[in-house]
């Protein structure tokens, strides 16, 4: 099967799967659930591509792994916290109900098609991965694999570390800035970052591999720009006020580092 094809049939399957989880979405009033979605639709396209691209067999498997472990992880955390512990919406999706109020629910599905565009997008590298005919693993995908284990490590901690400091009811109206979130207001979104550098860093020993640049660097941009840390940081400061205010002074915005002296 050409890649061309692989492309469009994988863009159509997953149209197709968003917009059936919109109508799932309007039925339980809780757009969040996108956000899962998106996260186990990563683990989906790589086995589509292992199972049908011409490559060889174990790099197809090696991939496709990686992809299912990160997704599976990313999309389960997600789902204990928006179906879970906090069944309510998220505070960014409540936010466009009120940016979007005059035209909310036509809005909602374009947005859902886009999230479904941006997996297929951001997984180009699984498919040029997935394609590459080479017998034997490359020194690049073997620094790519190292580095990815580095950040997936990085992420599951800062989540639980997370997650842990959100259960004591003491710190309900509190920062966390314990474990490695003492060195990065949002280090599960460095590592997260760093997963799609370690995907970019395997493909590069692919044909054309030069083309995964696009996934770290719109994730870079979206984290930094748009969804990440603007929509989460301005969801703190409405909930915490003061308090994030001390911690944006005083700690990194997303590489870790030594946080300044207050």
């Amino acid at each position: 099967m050409s890649p061309s094809l692989l492309h469009a049939l994988a863009l159509a399957g997953l149209c197709t799967l968003f917009a059936a989880l919109y109508l799932v979405a309007r039925r339980m009033d809780n757009y969040g659930i996108v956000d899962i979605a998106w996260s186990y639709a990563f683990g989906l396209l790589a086995l589509f591509y292992a199972a049908l691209a011409p490559g060889w067999p174990v790099r197809r498997a090696v991939i496709a792994a990686f992809a299912v472990v990160w997704s599976l992880r990313l999309g389960t955390h997600l789902a204990l916290r928006v179906l879970g512990h906090h069944p309510e919406e998220d505070g960014r999706y409540q936010q466009l109900r009120k940016d979007w109020a005059a035209n909310f629910v036509a809005k909602m599905f374009w947005f859902f098609q886009m999230q479904a565009a941006s997996v297929v997008l951001l997984g180009a590298a699984f498919l040029l991965i997935a394609l590459n005919p080479s017998p034997s693993l490359h020194p690049l995908e073997i620094a790519g694999a190292l580095l990815w284990l580095l950040a997936i490590s990085g992420e599951a901690l800062a989540d639980a570390q997370l997650a842990a400091f959100k259960r004591q009811p003491a710190n309900k109206t509190k920062v966390c800035d314990v474990g490695l979130w003492h060195y990065s207001r949002h280090p599960n979104y460095f590592f997260e970052w760093l997963i799609w550098v370690s995907y970019f860093v395997f493909a590069l020993a692919s044909p054309w591999g030069w083309v995964a640049i696009i996934g770290p660097a719109s994730i870079l941009y979206l984290l930094l720009r748009v969804t990440g840390i603007p929509m989460t940081e301005a969801q703190s400061l409405r909930s915490r006020g003061d308090a994030y205010r001390r911690y944006q002074a005083t700690t990194s915005a997303f590489i870790p580092w030594f946080p300044k002296k207050s």
